[in-house]
């Protein structure tokens, strides 16, 4: 080629590339100026959100009744403004005969008469969203109360709900004595004897995985499916922003086809402490974390996916409720597929293998084998307690309460916290008299009933040192004020310079921090009694969390943190520390109190 027209060729490709290059420069300029400053894409209102539980009958009473309503909590929303809370979850409202206190619903569609009315909800619906506060409710898919339209219907051999519930024939029935007769399979309800039980009416027994007035409803029944769609559509277009969906893994049974027609019976796990008429005796093989029931998880997945896609807003999600071994929980996720399930499934791994005696080992080794389980791009999720178990600050110590809400706050992904964590509340005396707990009542007696009652971590919330705590103005509440209201209460945490509550909207204020919404992670024990955590972000300040879960004080080394930059600043510290928020750390040998926890600022790395 001549040389003439290889500098013509050669100057025409540089003015297309310099063409290309200003394009480029001008696009990406623009996506510049869309987006907050630093350059930071926002991430979708859910995946890092503080989502906090409400148990209503609890949480604040309106009308002196001694029982918690939607009213008391359209009353206190501005205190989630104020705490830092993103989305409330409200544990179920649905009409109820209250044998189960709302875990057993006899008409999905309504509001229970105690809690209020459907204009109560649309209101509380309308100042949480005017208050930037999104709303989840609590639905109940396993099972429905034996007051249920549903229920009745189906025992009377309607045949539109004839086969809504898992019916069976006995096992063996004696010919001359019909009350002589066996239940289907020998499996134990969660709460307690026989998962049977037998209705006189249909000649037949149905399944209830919990109280017997909670029949399990049959999801290998289209119908049932079609239902559970309906009724999820009928609060979304209230306006509700999602759901919490209860006891998934006893959804679905094994299958008396696969069994030679009959219900199989679950093998002995044979653990000593357990007598045959309570749950723990027996393996529950059949009865729960059957793979069947990940694909109704899917398709609900499907059906919300859908509905955001149609109606548009603010993306709607579902959480899923499965206490279950690292690799089923994980299925609600996806499958291996890569099908779509909950947005997450709630992490239990603090109520179920941590508790005061746990050492940081213990808690790293728990926080990174939810990490590593955890299917690539999926949210995380950390629980410390709820409705159903004993209170954070009882399971673990009262002076771990902040490094607990620190963990919280500061690990990826979403924060939970169930309701008076806030404020460091501890399990209330319930006494056997006062007990009302199904769980309590039919596993325990007098003297064991404790070990099984989940009402002390019930007790009504701690608004102030009024009458009943500032929950009601009625002195007899439905569960009994717990006694140490006096000291522990939101309006004495407000006004005390140093407190739990202080500690954690101090916490929660820290989550818009860059480094916690988009950052690296590394966790590890210093000790054996002393873990850290750092949340670390290219440009940004680098945030490290010191925590001694120990009932003993510890000395750590500093420079053991790798790329750790000196002095560090104290952003928040745990109530009974001597180190002060804004105080600077030079030193690297740090001595640390039994429960102290620190969050530190240091410069980028």
């Amino acid at each position: 080629m001549k040389p003439l027209k290889v500098f013509v060729l050669f100057s025409v490709l540089i003015i297309l590339g310099l063409i290309a290059a200003s394009i480029t420069w001008a696009v990406l300029a623009n996506r510049a100026s869309s987006l907050p400053s630093g350059g930071i894409i926002p991430v979708d209102w859910w995946k890092n959100c503080v989502l906090y539980q409400i148990y209503p009958r609890s949480f604040k009473d309106s009308d002196g009744d001694g029982i918690g309503d939607l009213q008391g909590i359209i009353s206190e929303l501005e205190h989630f403004v104020d705490a830092g809370v993103d989305a409330i979850w409200i544990s179920p409202i649905f009409e109820s005969p209250m044998y189960d206190f709302g875990y057993d619903v006899s008409n999905f569609y309504k509001i229970h008469h105690e809690y209020g009315t459907m204009e109560d909800f649309e209101q509380l619906l309308e100042k949480a969203h005017t208050l930037g506060i999104k709303v989840l409710l609590d639905f109940v898919p396993n099972h429905a109360s034996t007051d249920s339209k549903y229920f009745m219907e189906s025992v009377a051999n309607n045949e539109i709900y004839k086969d809504y519930f898992v019916w069976a024939d006995p096992r063996w029935l004696d010919p001359e004595n019909d009350t002589n007769r066996l239940p289907p399979s020998n499996w134990i309800s969660v709460f307690g004897n026989s998962a049977w039980q037998w209705n006189n009416d249909r000649q037949q027994y149905y399944l209830h995985q919990f109280s017997i007035q909670q029949a399990d409803f049959n999801f290998r029944n289209p119908d049932v499916k079609n239902e559970m769609y309906r009724i999820m559509k009928f609060w979304l277009d209230k306006g509700a922003d999602g759901f919490r969906l209860d006891a998934l893994p006893y959804l679905i049974e094994a299958d008396p086809v696969d069994h030679g027609g009959l219900y199989p019976d679950e093998p002995h796990c044979g653990l000593a402490k357990f007598e045959p008429h309570q749950p723990g005796y027996l393996c529950t093989i059949y009865t729960k974390d059957q793979l069947e029931l990940y694909d109704v998880v899917y398709e609900w997945r499907e059906f919300i996916d859908d509905y955001n896609k149609v109606y548009g807003g603010d993306t709607r999600i579902i959480l899923s409720e499965g206490y279950a071994n690292i690799t089923m929980t994980m299925l609600y996720y996806e499958n291996k597929d890569g099908r779509l399930g909950a947005h997450f499934p709630f992490n239990f791994g603090f109520i179920t293998d941590l508790s005061a005696r746990s050492n940081a080992r213990d808690f790293v080794y728990t926080i990174l084998k939810w990490l590593t389980y955890q299917p690539y791009g999926t949210v995380s999720n950390w629980v410390f307690g709820n409705h159903d178990n004993n209170r954070m600050a009882t399971r673990f110590r009262p002076d771990m309460v902040d490094g607990l809400n620190s963990l919280n706050m500061m690990l990826p992904g979403v924060a939970v916290t169930y309701q008076g964590e806030e404020i460091g509340m501890r399990d209330g005396f319930v006494s056997w008299e006062d007990t009302v707990d199904v769980e309590a009542i039919n596993t325990g007696n007098s003297e064991t009933y404790l070990e099984y009652s989940r009402d002390p971590a019930r007790t009504p919330f701690h608004w102030d040192t009024s009458t009943s705590a500032g929950f009601s103005t009625n002195e007899t509440t439905w569960l009994p004020i717990a006694e140490d209201y006096l000291k522990i209460n939101l309006a004495k945490q407000k006004e005390d310079d140093r407190s739990h509550y202080k500690v954690y909207q101090a916490l929660t204020a820290l989550r818009k921090e860059p480094a916690l919404s988009h950052g690296e992670h590394d966790i590890k024990a210093l000790t054996d009694r002393t873990l850290y955590l750092v949340r670390s972000l290219r440009g940004h300040e680098t945030l490290l969390l010191i925590f001694n879960v120990s009932k003993d004080s510890d000395t750590v080394d500093l420079s053991k943190i790798v790329d750790l930059q000196m002095p560090a600043t104290v952003y928040i510290s745990s109530v009974q520390s001597a180190r002060l928020q804004g105080s600077n750390i030079y030193e690297k040998e740090l001595t640390l109190l039994p429960g102290e926890a620190l969050v530190l600022r240091a410069p980028t790395t």
